[in-house]
């Protein structure tokens, strides 16, 4: 089964994580993004969030939150996508970039709004007791 290979950042404030809305697209997505060839799971990190973000995400203290899988939202059903997931701090001011039209800090009530992947995640983060 084909699989599409992500890193994703979990920025929490306020029992809000941070998502993103691409230009286009109808469904909510945690900040992030597909592995280039060679890349580490933080190297891709580093790289996506700056493209999507336009901030520097602190690699030295990225804390490993979990990997997780579903079906790719918006591909053929026999298609999952892995996502690997850091919280990290970072620096800088947060502003949509590249390919992003907007971002939104969502509770758990927003869950609906998101992909297949990023809805598992969020149910993974009221367990943890970090989503309100």
């Amino acid at each position: 089964m084909p699989e599409i290979d992500k890193v994703a950042w979990i920025l929490i404030e306020d029992g809000r994580v941070l998502s993103t809305r691409s230009a286009g697209k109808d469904v909510w997505y945690l900040p992030g993004g597909k592995r280039e060839p060679g890349e580490t799971d933080l190297e891709t990190l580093r790289r996506e969030i700056d493209e999507e973000l336009s901030v520097d995400v602190d690699v030295r203290d990225a804390v490993h939150l979990g990997t997780f899988t579903a079906a790719a939202h918006g591909h053929a059903a026999d298609i999952t996508v892995r996502m690997t997931c850091y919280r990290a701090g970072y620096q800088g001011r947060l502003r949509p970039a590249s390919e992003i039209a907007e971002m939104d800090w969502l509770a758990y009530a927003d869950r609906h709004r998101t992909s297949p992947v990023d809805q598992i995640i969020f149910d993974h983060l009221l367990a943890e007791g970090l989503l309100r």
